[in-house]
């Protein structure tokens, strides 16, 4: 893949590949440039039972040798995890101790060490009166106040939790039915959430009394993802469950997409805008597709075709572009996980 923001330069290809001993689902790099390896990222199973796992697979700067890249990517460190992570993220802070956190049935949250398996902090539950919890569906880590964690829930709610605190600062019923997913904006208090009931709801941690309906669903079809750009804070990227397209929102022109992306000719699985540019988002499918497209120009004429495809060996199930290294792009496949440089 060439470089999205420099179509005239020819970087030399670089694609390494990890295999899993399970299908790879939930994935994130590390904020972290402090640690010996070059890259830091965490992997998730799924596995339709209780037992599943996480690995921390690492990459060691490049020698004069590697030139394959099959044996750059090894595990560093793995753990025990109830029911398939629904999402793993790192903590944004990049000093102090490296923290990772999952969802699943509950909200976790990690400690990882070099040379350790990760060591559990703490498990966050807000449900103080039975042991059922209904299942989280993801979470966003906020990006201003790293102390601050959102999670969405099936059964309606999305929770704001205080890390070092240990407890939930806010529990809000978001959406008419299950919540699928939740993302801050650039800042401490506006967040969005998406869910079964075909909304994309807007709130802010000042005024939790009022949520903002900023777009619907043209059949009121669930909509599964949600990534808020963060370069450029008025625009959002949706899509609704079993759909090739890809759903962008300006918050300023709520109601009516500003671009519909589609491309895929297979269910689109996860988008990601670039961390370093506005314009530039990448979305995978079930037709084994890893798509960028360019928006610079979505104002003026529709968005037709991507800039770069890349095609993996199965159907692409996840992807996480690196916030500390922007030209990295990780994508989860089978039991693949495989970063590639864009």
């Amino acid at each position: 893949m060439a470089d999205p923001m420099d179509e005239g330069s020819a970087p030399r290809k670089e694609i390494y590949t990890y295999t899993a001993p399970w299908t790879v689902y939930s994935l994130a790099w590390s904020r972290r440039q402090d640690i010996r390896s070059q890259f830091r990222l965490a992997i998730g199973s799924y596995v339709e039972q209780y037992s599943n796992g996480v690995q921390i697979i690492e990459k060691q700067h490049r020698s004069a040798d590697d030139d394959d890249g099959l044996t750059s990517l090894y595990k560093t460190g793995e753990f025990d995890h109830p029911y398939p992570c629904t999402k793993i993220l790192w903590s944004p802070a990049v000093n102090g101790r490296d923290l990772l956190a999952t969802t699943g049935d509950y909200l976790r949250v990690w400690s990882v060490q070099e040379g350790m398996n990760p060591k559990k902090e703490c498990l966050l539950n807000n449900n103080k009166t039975s042991e059922y919890c209904a299942p989280l569906t993801s979470f966003d880590w906020n990006e201003t106040d790293h102390n601050i964690v959102g999670t969405s829930s099936i059964d309606t709610t999305c929770t704001i939790w205080d890390i070092e605190a240990q407890k939930a600062k806010t529990q809000l019923i978001a959406h008419d039915r299950e919540v699928f997913d939740i993302a801050f904006a650039r800042g401490k208090d506006v967040f969005a959430s998406v869910g079964a009931d075909g909304s994309v709801r807007m709130f802010d941690l000042r005024s939790l009394e009022h949520s903002t309906i900023i777009y619907e669903s043209p059949n009121l079809d669930a909509l599964l993802r949600l990534e808020w750009n963060k370069q450029d804070p008025n625009y959002l990227a949706t899509f609704m469950v079993d759909s090739r397209r890809t759903i962008i929102l300006d918050i300023r022109v709520p109601s009516i997409p500003v671009a519909e992306l589609g491309g895929h000719m297979g269910c689109v699985n996860a988008a990601a805008w670039a961390p370093h540019s506005s314009c530039h988002i990448c979305t995978v499918g079930d037709d084994n597709q890893a798509l960028i497209w360019d928006l610079s120009s979505m104002s003026k004429r529709p968005v037709e075709d991507p800039i770069l495809a890349y095609n993996a060996a199965g159907e692409i199930n996840n992807l996480h572009w690196s916030a500390a290294r922007p030209d990295w792009v990780s994508i989860a496949f089978h039991d693949k996980l495989q970063i590639l440089r864009v």
